[in-house]
């Protein structure tokens, strides 16, 4: 019989984290990393677990390896506070866990985002297949200061069910995070050594929205399609703009 672990990395999370973890019901073990939240976060998470660690925040990658370090489980589940999964995927799960052996060292299933009070069906993001169920000895989270992954060295296989990220509920709250990951984002293009080009700034962004909205069918998402579309577009330009920005300070620094 397996055992599975859950990771769950969280600041000010107390409106998700509770329907996030009732999904996971089933589960031999749930760690809970926090990054000094100033709301309920980490009450709510003593009602799931005692396997609450809080501590200062350095990085996404960083939190999710400090997170896998705890588990004691032969799978880990990684789930976000604003995830859920659905009772056809959580069985699936399941059923992973039970084998005796496994054919893949880790699960990648589709994923379905609920952006603005819509399900998007439709722009390049679903199913949107991420890798999220793995055998602990098997992974490690890579050290991308935005968007970080999971490093798995094998055969990865795919389950049907879809998992459900209540992603952005209203403008306001995709903005909030829009600023910092676009900082994130033109740091780590910095530091990986990318240079600026006006092309970039230029073509990537409309190639962006010619993508998601025509190539990908974004209008058949409705009003929802087309303002996805648009600000993906507008993260892109402005990923580049702060890469010019830190290309330009740096120049001048060293002057």
């Amino acid at each position: 019989m397996g055992k599975l672990s859950v990771i769950v990395i969280t600041r000010n999370e107390e409106r998700n984290l509770a329907d996030c973890l009732k999904s996971t019901n089933g589960a031999d073990e749930i760690v809970v990393v926090d990054s000094a939240s100033q709301d309920k976060t980490t009450e709510i998470a003593h009602q799931f677990t005692q396997k609450v660690y809080v501590r200062p925040w350095d990085g996404y990658a960083a939190a999710k390896n400090f997170a896998l370090q705890q588990c004691t489980g032969d799978w880990v589940l990684w789930i976000d506070a604003d995830e859920r999964l659905t009772k056809e995927l959580a069985n699936e799960i399941q059923e992973i866990v039970q084998m005796k052996v496994s054919p893949f060292i880790a699960y990648e299933f589709p994923r379905k985002a609920y952006f603005l009070g819509r399900w998007i069906r439709h722009s390049g993001w679903y199913p949107g297949y991420v890798v999220r169920l793995f055998q602990r000895s098997a992974g490690s989270f890579s050290d991308s200061r935005v968007h970080e992954f999971l490093q798995i060295e094998g055969k990865i296989g795919r389950l049907r069910s879809d998992l459900l990220h209540y992603t952005d509920p209203n403008l306001w709250h995709y903005f909030d995070k829009f600023n910092r990951y676009t900082s994130l984002a033109a740091e780590g293009l910095a530091e990986s050594g990318s240079r600026f080009s006006l092309v970039q700034l230029i073509v990537r962004p409309v190639w962006v929205f010619i993508r998601m909205y025509v190539i990908k069918r974004g209008f058949l998402d409705g009003v929802e399609g087309f303002v996805l579309s648009v600000l993906s577009g507008c993260y892109v330009f402005t990923k580049y703009a702060k890469l010019w920005e830190l290309t330009i300070r740096n120049k001048r620094s060293n002057v």
